[in-house]
């Protein structure tokens, strides 16, 4: 047994996360693509099977109500609240992350408007994730504003008294890189201006401090670190004291004040409520319910301090194993600067990464040249990271010679 291996297993003896990881369906293979699509909690399918063959198939219309779908949006919102460090009342889960991007960001302008009607720029990270931009973009043209991608550590002086929102990513999806939160917010407030945030690739993985930091809006997906499931809703964050002024570009019957009342006006309902659009997709919504189960017994703190003991010990376990100059790590190593993955940089990454998924390693390849590796502390052990390391070297050793 290696020195590594070794220190692996004394790592696992000594987490107390371990335990956890009997909570998730795995097998043997060495699972590090849970920043796109988190395990599957066991006690999921026998929820879902219980509101599609009880809850549907029995008390059909009856679970509106009985079943408590009609809150659910707002029940699971409370669920997910303490994992973003919010209170209760300020998220609602439902539609897509894209969807709430976009109520999110023309929500945004409207509120800095409604001070200052000369704000006509939207701010968005230049490196965000594809979607994020292209929402932002047809945002700016809907909104009449000027759409100027800045990179993250130039946002507080591309700021000025036309700025009306900033849409700012938490960590960024391919270097892993986790941007100051609290400075950038503050930044944004001193101009006077609004900031959303996606916290698709931090939801559940570290903490956030959204209501500590005084962020107006955010969105985050749910499939992720809160492993949800394929397609499971996104959350929508609408600050407490923005709620009575949030004017969502998307109202539908499931925020109106009177949903049932069939009103031909619409007039938003209190609270985070207003953040929902249309009828919420059930069965996806008490699944994603059931598996934020997990997450009992555990703080956010306890994941960031195992997510960074793993992301540590896989580039000691990398460093050791890989040559020097076959991969460049492009993901910060300083602690304040990282999220919960690793990405590296090497040639024909496509190649290197369908061969570890064929020896048991599931990571995923970033165009052009990057391999990332997602570490959920929850069902992620130390001995999967050297596994890991191990097999990299091996895979980059016949690719590259």
């Amino acid at each position: 047994m290696s020195e590594l291996s070794t220190k692996a297993e004394k790592l696992d003896a000594s987490d107390e996360l371990a335990a956890k990881r009997a909570e998730f369906v795995l097998d043997d293979v060495v699972y590090l693509d849970g920043n796109s699509l988190g395990a599957l909690p066991v006690a999921v399918p026998g929820r879902v099977e219980d509101v599609v063959r009880r809850q549907w198939g029995e008390l059909r219309i009856r679970s509106w109500t009985e079943g408590g779908w009609w809150t659910a949006p707002e029940r699971i919102g409370d669920r997910i609240a303490p994992l973003v460090g919010a209170a209760a009342g300020q998220i609602v889960v439902g539609d897509s992350t894209s969807v709430n991007v976009f109520k999110a960001l023309v929500g945004a302008v409207r509120l800095a408007r409604s001070g200052d009607a000369a704000r006509d720029e939207i701010v968005v990270d230049a490196t965000t994730f594809p979607t994020d931009g292209y929402i932002a973009e047809s945002a700016a043209r809907m909104t009449g504003c000027t759409l100027r991608p800045v990179a993250p550590s130039e946002v507080p002086g591309a700021l000025g008294d036309r700025t009306a929102a900033v849409l700012l990513n938490h960590v960024d999806y391919r270097t892993g890189r986790l941007h100051d939160l609290p400075s950038l917010t503050a930044a944004v407030h001193a101009a006077g201006a609004v900031v959303v945030w996606d916290l698709c690739h931090s939801a559940g993985a570290l903490p956030v401090g959204l209501d500590e930091h005084g962020v107006d809006l955010a969105v985050g997906c749910t499939y992720k670190y809160l492993n949800g499931g394929p397609g499971s809703p996104a959350f929508l964050y609408v600050r407490a004291g923005l709620q009575d002024r949030f004017d969502s570009p998307l109202p539908g019957w499931n925020s109106h004040v009177e949903p049932f009342g069939m009103r031909s006006g619409y007039e938003p309902a209190a609270g985070a409520v207003r953040g929902r659009v249309g009828t919420p997709d059930i069965l996806s919504m008490l699944a994603l319910e059931a598996a934020l189960g997990v997450w009992d017994g555990v703080t956010v703190e306890a994941v960031r301090a195992k997510s960074l003991a793993l992301t540590d010990f896989f580039l000691e376990c990398v460093g050791t194993y890989v040559p020097e100059g076959r991969v460049e790590c492009v993901t910060p190593r300083a602690h304040g600067e990282r999220g919960s993955q690793i990405a590296l940089r090497c040639p024909d990454a496509g190649d290197v990464m369908k061969r570890l998924i064929e020896r048991g390693v599931v990571g995923d390849f970033r165009h052009p040249d990057v391999l990332r590796f997602g570490f959920t502390p929850l069902y992620v052990g130390f001995a999967d990271v050297e596994r890991a390391a191990r097999v990299l070297a091996e895979v980059l050793a016949e690719v590259l010679a």
